[in-house]
């Protein structure tokens, strides 16, 4: 049936069919040319903009913004009735449902009200008022609505979940805010029957609710609570979610139509009355464009604009499909429009509708607009830079609806090009980071609104992120605050706000901190450099002030160095990597100072609670791991060690000598577990089927010392620490545990002879085959990179893989914090073992003097004088320990005594208190009783006591 209305500026047609009687809805007046037309709307028909029609309930909006509902008896037969509605406002669109009509005004109010029920005026949904609604769906007894600044609302029945509110929850007649979809930007919602689903401005589809026939796409008939990512749709770029009574329809960019759900009456176009229970390709609209596509409760309509061309399928009975017949349809025909509209011209149909069993095809010039969430541009900037006093107010209010919304910030700074956005996944975020950076670089010219940008972020925005976000495009957020964090740095502000992203990132699920750090690898080389300089920045800064002003930084400490671990591990993976040293903090040792007293303060140890180890100097070791295999030990608390029969209190010092005594016994030749190479003077692990409780002990002693803030000097190459940082030792580390052996390999490789099988190479290493069948294959120049490659990876991981595996065990037990893999190999070596280079003259420039007389300057030239040895062995004396903490002798403490109150003082022998660094020079005579004296002592005089 057609209608047709004109007037001298107007030219509209509105074509209609189905079950629906036009001359019962009478929605044209009396001057209008259709002889089925009547005046019972007593209003003249306008463009339609907006159409919803159910079985009992019909609304029109026209673009004048006036609105028409009509409804109908309980009786299928029964006659439809105007409603009359107020006239306050502007009407922008139109949804109904079972027996609720919404209507959304040009403002963003949202009415509802049952015309059903006389009663029921027709009034703003009161939680909603403070909101400005953009969108609005119904099913046929639940509601949505999409404000502007990004947030979903639900609520009617919940029998099937169909609201997304989680498991078990009832049903409501207030909105309630879809917290699982928050930061999300959404661009559609759309519902069923009884099932709901909600877009994403980069296509990814989220359903929830009754799934009986896989209406929902997800593989099966299970309902669902609450919303779930319909991930075979992912990448296919969707622009439309359509939603019948048991079907749903996509559309993508491409033109694609997909459906999935019930097929009962062919409203899936598959030839085929089969459910579908994941979206399906409709094959027979492959090749054209599709435009449009909407559903009826049981069919569906699907418009190609370059034809100017309709094509319908499933439910028949009413003459719904548009084809002069009423049998059901199982795959899409065209619909039989009039001729006059078969042209593609300006008069051309430019939407499509449809009801329960009706169908509805409207025309007139322009297009019809459609609003979204609000976005962040470089507009915005320059209209909230330049606003004066008289405006500031209105930018206020701007700037803390925009950026209290993640969708918002999530749903700026896109791709130009929308096929980019629309492949967003974990590598790729589909944003243009260029433009967050420009809009950032806008606000830093007007301090105020910086400033208020920055107090909104840390008071609303961060603490409200959700720790799991739906997708990837809510993690978007992480990517583009770290350049708001560029500009207020270099204002020297910004750190609290650098702490509060820190934690939020850091509180952020797994799976979620995965997808986020998959981005971090594929971004920009110079936004990654500006993530760690920001963590690296505030982490110095942080840590100066710890230094200076005491504990009160250390758990903001803690989390950006936390961050900038995670960004060093993500560096590595990246195609362009910054060099290690953007990672650097120079003040390393007392950063791990730090992190054991932050632990310590955590824990809130009672007074004299603590670990103390009770061992002998002669059987150390045994006492040692006789205590740590007993799991008496708490590895998270400090440690202290006794050394039995003497009377030495462990501030320090004794530990020290503690852990330089059991490195002795642990590579002690006739003993040691490890391999010692005379070569180099390195230690690697055994080959052989040795325990790997041994190797887990030696993890737990090093990771012990290191968290306690010790060294060590248990002689293990660099290519451990690689190992343990999770990097694949070289060749290089070969050659500094095994120099023969790399220099044969790298012979090898230099090899000119183009025959190297002369030299009989097979691919073993000790018998071992490095592939299958290894003592049949000779190295070649065509494999012996390959070669080499496998020589390494044998040596260094498949030969004690088991003994490895129960270090690092052993290692991460006792060192619990995983803080240090933010190091470089290294550094990392030489927090455990210290550093080797000893520049004398430093210790003498931090030495203090309790007296400054002969005695001290004889002490000078004698320890300037002692061999290497006597120099180590000096260091042992004073410290516990010959290793040297970073920064080398400049960072010791030495305190020279000199001891006047005793009788006959070149009798005594100098004295240590290895916990404070003090050495106690008694006042001797001449310089040689002072050698003779202090050579004694730093080679004999090795128990602790109190003095």
């Amino acid at each position: 049936m057609v209608f047709n209305y004109f007037d001298e500026n107007i030219s509209f047609n509105m074509i209609c069919w189905g079950e629906f009687k036009l001359q019962c809805l009478n929605i044209l007046n009396k001057k209008d040319k259709c002889s089925l037309a009547s005046s019972a709307l007593g209003e003249p028909a306008r463009a339609i903009s907006d159409l919803s029609m159910g079985e009992r309930i019909i609304g029109i909006v026209r673009q004048d913004g006036t609105a028409s509902v009509a409804v109908r008896a309980l009786e299928k037969t029964g006659a439809w009735e105007r409603i009359s509605l107020m006239r306050h406002a502007t009407i922008a669109a139109v949804c109904v449902g079972s027996t609720h009509v919404a209507l959304l005004t040009e403002e963003g109010t949202l009415l509802q009200w049952n015309p059903f029920d006389l009663r029921s005026p027709q009034k703003c949904v009161a939680s909603l008022q403070n909101k400005q609604v953009i969108q609005v769906a119904c099913g046929d007894h639940h509601s949505l609505a999409l404000t502007k600044d990004g947030q979903l609302f639900t609520w009617g029945q919940n029998s099937n979940g169909q609201l997304g509110l989680g498991k078990g929850q009832p049903s409501t007649l207030s909105p309630q805010p879809l917290k699982s979809l928050a930061g999300i930007p959404l661009s559609q919602i759309s519902a069923g029957g009884d099932h709901s689903f909600a877009l994403s401005l980069s296509g990814a589809v989220f359903g929830w609710g009754k799934n009986t026939t896989g209406q929902l796409g997800l593989g099966n008939k299970n309902d669902i609570p609450e919303p779930v990512q319909v991930t075979s749709l992912n990448c296919k770029k969707t622009v439309h979610i359509a939603c019948g009574e048991e079907h749903t329809a996509i559309l993508t960019k491409d033109g694609l139509v997909f459906t999935c759900g019930s097929g009962r009456y062919g409203q899936l176009g598959h030839n085929s009355l089969q459910d579908e229970l994941r979206p399906r390709l409709v094959a027979e609209l492959w090749g054209s464009k599709v435009t449009q596509v909407t559903c009826g409760r049981y069919h569906t309509l699907a418009f190609v604009d370059l034809q100017n061309k309709m094509y319908a399928f499933g439910r028949g009975e009413h003459g719904q499909l548009g084809n002069g017949q009423t049998n059901n349809q199982v795959i899409p025909l065209s619909v039989s429009l009039p001729k006059e509209m078969e042209k593609s011209n300006e008069s051309g149909i430019k939407n499509i509708f449809a009801g329960a069993n009706q169908s509805f095809a409207v025309c007139w010039s322009g297009e019809k607009q459609i609003k979204t969430v609000w976005k962040l541009d470089l507009e915005i900037a320059d209209r909230w830079i330049s606003s004066n006093s008289k405006s500031w107010s209105k930018s206020k209010r701007m700037i803390t609806k925009m950026f209290s919304s993640a969708s918002c910030i999530n749903g700026s700074f896109l791709e130009k090009s929308s096929r980019k956005y629309y492949l967003t996944s974990e590598p790729q975020g589909g944003l243009d980071l260029s433009l967050a950076r420009q809009f950032f670089e806008k606000l830093s010219q007007n301090e105020k609104i910086l400033k208020e940008v920055e107090r909104v972020v840390c008071q609303h925005l961060l603490p409200s992120l959700s720790s799991r976000p739906a997708a990837v495009e809510g993690l978007r957020v992480y990517l583009i605050l770290p350049e708001l964090l560029r500009v207020l740095l270099k204002q020297q502000r910004g750190t609290q706000l650098a702490i509060s992203l820190a934690e939020a990132i850091l509180r952020l699920h797994p799976d979620s901190l995965k997808a986020l750090e998959s981005s971090w690898c594929r971004i920009g080389y110079s936004f990654f450099r500006n993530l760690v300089k920001t963590f690296h920045s505030v982490s110095r800064n942080y840590l100066n002030q710890t230094r200076e002003n005491g504990r009160s930084y250390l758990p903001s400490l803690r989390k950006t160095v936390e961050m900038l671990q995670k960004l060093y591990t993500v560096n590595h993976q990246r195609p362009s990597r910054l060099s290690d040293s953007n990672f650097h903090i120079e003040e390393i040792n007392e950063f791990f100072e730090v992190m054991k007293q932050t632990m310590e303060s955590m824990l809130r140890l009672p007074l004299g609670t603590c670990n103390t180890l009770h061992v002998s100097r002669q059987t150390v070791l045994q006492d040692t791991l006789r205590h740590l295999r007993s799991n008496r030990h708490d590895f998270s608390r400090p440690m202290t060690v006794k050394f039995m029969e003497e009377d030495g209190v462990d501030e320090g010092g004794v530990s020290q000598e503690f852990f330089s005594l059991l490195s002795e016994a642990l590579i002690a030749k006739d003993t040691t577990p490890l391999e010692v190479f005379e070569e180099s003077g390195l230690v690697w692990f055994m080959s052989d089927d040795c325990k790997a409780d041994v190797y887990r002990d030696i993890g737990i002693i090093i990771g012990m010392a290191l968290w306690n803030h010790h060294l060590v000097n248990i002689p293990f190459p660099l290519a451990l620490f690689k190992k343990l940082l999770g990097r694949m030792p070289t060749l290089e580390d070969l050659e500094e545990m095994l120099p023969c052996e790399a220099r044969c390999l790298r012979e090898i490789l230099d090899y000119d002879d183009e025959t190297l099988e002369v030299l009989e190479l097979d691919f073993t290493v000790k018998g071992q085959d490095l592939i299958a069948n290894g003592r049949e294959i000779l190295v070649n120049r065509g494999n012996r990179t390959k070669f080499v490659d496998l020589y390494l990876d044998f040596v260094f991981n498949k030969s004690m893989a088991r003994q490895f595996e129960a270090f690092a065990e052993g290692f991460l037990c006792a060192c619990p914090t995983e803080s240090w893999k933010m190091f470089h190999p290294d550094e990392l070596r030489v927090l455990v073992y210290g550093e080797a280079e000893y520049v004398w003259e430093d210790l003498k420039k931090v030495a203090e003097y309790d007296g400054s007389d002969l005695v001290i300057q004889n002490f000078w030239s004698v320890l300037f004088d002692l061999s290497k040895e006597d120099k180590m062995k000096f260091l042992t004396f004073v410290y516990g320990t010959y290793r040297l903490p970073i920064g080398g002798l400049a960072k010791r403490q030495l305190c020279i005594v000199k001891v006047t109150n005793m009788d006959n003082s070149d009798e005594y022998f100098p004295q240590s208190n290895t916990c404070f660094g003090t050495l106690r020079l008694p006042n001797y005579r001449d310089i040689s009783i002072l050698r003779g004296k202090l050579t004694h002592a730093i080679n004999y005089c090795d128990v602790i006591g109190m003095f």
